[in-house]
Order: C-alpha cells, then sequence, then structure tokens
C-alpha cells in the first residue's frame, strides 16, 4: 500500500460502547467518512468479529486478510491495509480500512496458544505505532464485549467515543464502558480521554428519548453545573451538540454496502455527520491548544444513584 506521510499528528479514536445495536459501526464509518470528505487521511479498522463496517463498505468479508492476522503477528498492518485501488473495492476517497471476519472469534485462543504470556492489551500498541504518521485519523470499531482487539483499543487508542441509542440498555452499557476506560487509564494508558457522547438513532418527538438525551447530559461531564447551550446539550457535558436523529435512510445504506455521503449526500442525517465531524476536529483542536473544557482530559465520573426515578419512570413506565 502506498502511502504519504501526513504532516499532522495521528489521532487513535475507538468508538464503543458495552452494548451491541447502538449506532456504534454507524457512527465510525460516516465520523470517518465525514471526516474523509474534509479532506483528511483516514483509516477505520474493524476489530468486531462481526465485520459491521467491512460490510458496511460493501466489501466481502473474506476477500482480504486483515485483523486477524495482523494481531496473530502473521501480517504487517500497512500490507493488509484495503484502499480503493484494489479491484472490486469502492471506499471513498482518503478513507482506508483494515478489515475484519468470523476468524477473529479465535482470536483470543490463537493468542493464548500461541504464547500464553502475551499481555492480549498490547496487541494493538506495534501495529498502531506503525500506522501513526500515514494518517490524520484512525478510527478504531470495537466489538460491545472484552475480546482482545476491544481490550486492546483502550490501551491503543488517544480518545474514546461513547456511542450510544435512546435505550436504557445502551445507557447502562455507557455506564461499562466508562468504568473500562477509568480502569485503563489507571492500568496502561494515562492519555487515553473521552472525547465525547454520541447520541443517534434519536427520535426527538418521543418523551424517552428526550429523558435519555438529557440524562447524558448531565451525567456525563466535566464538573460544575453548567447551563443549558446549543441544541440543547449543557456547556460542561461531554456529550456532542450533535444528535443523529433516526432515519431509514441508515439502514438502506447499509444494504447497499455504501455510506449515506454516497446515498444520500444531502440528506438532513448526513448533514448532521458533517456537523459531528466538525465538532470532533474542534474539540482535539481545543485539546491540542490546552483549552480543556472543550475538549475533557478527565476522568468522567457516574454517580451511583446516576438513574434517577424520573429516568425509571420513563424506561419502566
Amino acid at each position: 500500500m502506498e502511502t504519504t506521510n501526513t504532516p499532522f499528528e495521528t489521532q487513535v479514536i475507538a468508538i464503543g460502547n458495552q452494548k451491541g445495536g447502538v449506532g456504534k459501526t454507524t457512527n465510525t464509518v460516516h465520523l470517518a467518512r465525514a471526516l474523509a470528505e474534509r479532506g483528511r487521511k483516514v483509516l477505520v479498522w474493524d476489530l468486531d468479529m462481526n465485520s459491521g463496517a467491512t460490510k458496511h463498505f460493501g466489501i466481502p468479508t473474506d476477500a482480504f486478510m486483515g485483523t486477524f492476522e495482523v494481531l496473530v503477528g502473521d501480517e504487517e498492518p500497512l500490507n493488509v491495509v484495503v484502499t480503493n485501488k484494489e479491484e472490486g473495492v469502492s471506499l471513498p476517497d482518503n478513507l482506508h480500512l483494515i478489515t475484519s471476519r468470523r476468524k477473529l472469534e479465535a482470536i483470543d485462543e490463537t493468542l493464548a496458544a500461541k504464547d500464553k504470556f502475551l499481555a492480549r492489551s498490547d496487541v494493538l500498541l506495534g501495529p498502531i505505532a506503525a500506522l501513526r504518521g500515514r494518517y490524520d485519523y484512525i478510527f478504531l470499531d470495537t466489538a460491545p464485549n472484552a475480546t482482545a482487539p476491544t481490550v486492546a483499543s483502550y490501551k491503543a487508542a488517544d480518545w474514546f467515543v461513547l456511542s450510544a441509542i435512546p435505550d436504557p440498555f445502551a445507557i447502562d452499557g455507557l455506564r461499562d464502558a466508562l468504568l473500562d476506560i477509568q480502569a485503563v487509564q489507571r492500568r496502561g494508558n494515562p492519555r487515553l480521554r473521552i472525547l465525547g457522547v454520541v447520541l443517534a438513532a434519536v427520535d426527538e418527538r418521543t418523551r424517552l428519548a428526550r429523558t435519555l438525551a438529557d440524562y447524558v447530559t448531565g451525567a456525563f461531564r466535566t464538573g460544575g453545573a453548567g447551563r443549558e447551550g446549543e441544541a440543547g446539550a449543557a456547556e460542561g457535558s461531554v456529550r456532542f451538540k450533535t444528535i443523529i436523529n433516526r432515519s431509514t435512510v441508515i439502514p438502506t445504506s447499509q444494504k447497499e454496502g455504501r455510506t449515506l455521503f454516497e446515498t444520500d449526500p444531502q440528506h438532513k442525517v448526513t448533514e448532521q455527520y458533517r456537523q459531528l465531524a466538525a465538532e470532533v476536529e474542534a474539540r482535539i483542536a481545543a485539546a491540542r491548544d490546552g483549552v480543556t473544557s472543550s475538549a475533557p482530559a478527565f476522568s468522567s465520573q457516574l454517580p451511583a444513584d446516576a438513574v434517577t426515578p424520573e429516568l425509571n419512570e420513563v424506561v419502566n413506565g
């Protein structure tokens, strides 16, 4: 694969939640695509055995070597990066992919058999180091469980984006993911920071969606009471101001193996992902300039009683 070094420092962003079906892969793919549209050089690394990101780009899961071969040490990451120069591949300009396939189900057993002393949390460190300087952004699309690639993503990433939908179980998944982030910050990756929480598949007409959005705004914050700001997000909250609405165009584009930027470039949701990409870049730029209020360099804390009686009433009633 041919690449040219970028003059910018590579930002490695893991996207996840300890629950499936929360828009994690959809957010990963479309945020990466939006940044590619902005002229950034972006790599999406599919670390999920379900191969969601791979399928979203219309690539057969067994067409290329990818994540499994890199993590077991059989291939270097640059040798398995897929670009739109590959025959039969139609990736957007500026966007590359490392694919996943079902074989990844056996990664933990394979790693243990290869070296019983290997720390599975370290398996991405070398590959990510080899890719730094070649991309502006590397997105790690994680699985909703603690497989070796997921655990390793926490150790290798600079940033973590939490993905959620208006569903009480998805919010519980945020809490679990947050605890994992805090554990990794203490035990091996102190530079890992929460970039933000994305709320997706939101129907703002429903009481549940509004209540859970308010809950996320209040529970994930830098500290202090804050005040309500643009798009309903409170100042001091790590929730991104941009909310991704529910729309049938998303599953339609997934079935076609393309993103909304190809199937519906002028759609409201496509524009929301453009706005989200702008927020991401603004937060990272603020962190680089030392403005931590815009890019929180902290360990967010969820109180034990964060799920309020009002929230329980909406969820259960």
